[in-house]
């Protein structure tokens, strides 16, 4: 009896995996205009992103290009270009400055995008409301490049930054703020909110859009005012957003921007007074990898900065579903 029992059961479980197989497929079938129209993308994610992972061998060798050289027929070194990444005299350094300017972007971009986010939600007026809004977002669209000569030019001994502070009496004397290197990443933070604040902030005004107005009604008829409004009703609102917008700019720690915006930035500020400040691994890559034409070394701090990036997004998803929020993965 109890023999028959099991196999009823395992019948039944068969029978289920049958069906959900089944309603799978079926599902799949009733969308094969969005897996079609899909292909493209993968295939190019495919061909530029994956197809040349098999570079990474270069960390693992000596390699020195040649009109007859190939992947395979460089000399092997195993981990010598990670040994001399990590044991390098500055590497420590070039960590503090990256991890440093990181946190300082991920954390001021948060907090100036949604306060900006939470003011422009406020304005009735849709008149100053766009404009603020096309105001703030409009750095966003230019170059680093650009951007990087605007605050060159604006902290130059007689530059903008410089007669505002002599005028309002709060220097003695012109700064020459980019040939010091402790305020480099004050200029890097700042920078990067002029530039991204606007942009930023219109993700969190989408989610706004998106929370049920009678919230607000129901809230207003209990006396609550606009901060209780804020605290109580918008800020939750857009905490599944925030989470994951915090998944997808943790992947970017290593790159002292988001989406790695803070190199050209760094390279182009970067002085000899400021270099112990701005120097980054990116920059570190570029001056001793590709300059000197050591591919394997900057192929080794890349793959570096990759796989600490995937543990830090791995890590922080997994935090998320621990607590029951939004998650990215």
């Amino acid at each position: 009896m109890q023999d028959s029992n099991v196999s009823t059961a395992i019948s039944d479980s068969i029978v289920l995996k049958k069906k959900a197989r089944r309603k799978k497929w079926e599902k799949l079938k009733s969308q094969r205009q969005l897996m079609l129209m899909s292909v493209p993308l993968l295939i190019y994610i495919i061909i530029f992103h994956y197809f040349p992972l098999y570079g990474w061998l270069m960390a693992f060798q000596k390699y020195r290009p040649s009109p007859t050289a190939t992947m395979f027929n460089q000399e092997w070194v195993g981990l010598d270009q990670f040994k001399f990444l990590f044991t390098g005299a500055n590497f420590g350094r070039v960590l503090r400055n990256t991890i440093g300017m990181s946190l300082i972007n991920l954390v001021l971009s948060f907090i100036t995008a949604i306060g900006l986010a939470l003011l422009l939600n406020e304005i009735k007026n849709l008149v100053i409301k766009k404009t603020v809004q096309t105001i703030s977002y409009l750095p966003y669209f230019l170059s680093w490049v650009i951007a990087a000569t605007m605050v060159s030019q604006a902290l130059l001994n007689n530059g903008i930054i410089n007669e505002i502070l002599l005028a309002l009496n709060l220097i003695d004397k012109p700064k020459l703020w980019l040939a010091e290197g402790k305020y480099f990443w004050t200029i890097f933070g700042i920078a990067n909110v002029w530039k991204q604040v606007g942009f930023n902030a219109i993700i969190y005004l989408g989610a706004m859009a998106a929370i049920d107005p009678h919230l607000y009604e129901a809230a207003e008829i209990d006396g609550a005012g606009r901060f209780k409004k804020m605290r109580y009703i918008t800020l939750p609102g857009i905490k599944s957003t925030f989470v994951v917008l915090l998944i997808m700019n943790v992947a970017h720690l290593l790159s002292a921007g988001t989406g790695g915006s803070g190199f050209e930035f760094q390279l182009l500020l970067q002085r000899p007074g400021n270099i112990a400040w701005s120097e980054t691994i990116d920059v570190f890559a570029l001056r001793y990898g590709i300059r000197q034409s050591n591919f394997s070394l900057a192929t080794a701090a890349g793959m570096f900065k990759t796989i600490v990036s995937i543990f830090l997004v791995f890590s922080v998803n997994a935090i998320a579903k621990k607590i029951g929020e939004e998650r990215l993965i």
